[in-house]
């Protein structure tokens, strides 16, 4: 992406990129509220939807030496091991 954006720019293109940390957005604050907040500040339906859809149903489980703890839903935050795999 980079080496298209590069030769872009070097035509004279412009190129806008929004750098998002959904950590730090999804850390602590549960998911419902979260997306009613987004909806009173009028974000996009589109984007809403995106982000409801990212965060719906998702699960995680623990693991500790070769054992693993049961699935449990994710309501707020996000476990860093989702990023590495999403991004």
């Amino acid at each position: 992406m980079m080496d298209k954006w590069t030769e872009y720019l070097e035509i004279g293109g412009q190129i806008d990129v929004i750098y998002t940390d959904f950590e730090k957005a999804f850390d602590k604050v549960p998911h419902a509220r979260l997306v009613s907040k987004l909806k009173s500040y009028g974000i996009a339906d589109t984007l809403i939807d995106w982000i409801t859809d990212f965060l719906h149903q998702r699960k995680y489980r623990v693991k500790v030496n070769c054992s693993y703890s049961d699935w449990e839903r994710v309501t707020s935050g996000i476990p860093d091991r989702w990023l590495r795999n999403l991004f």
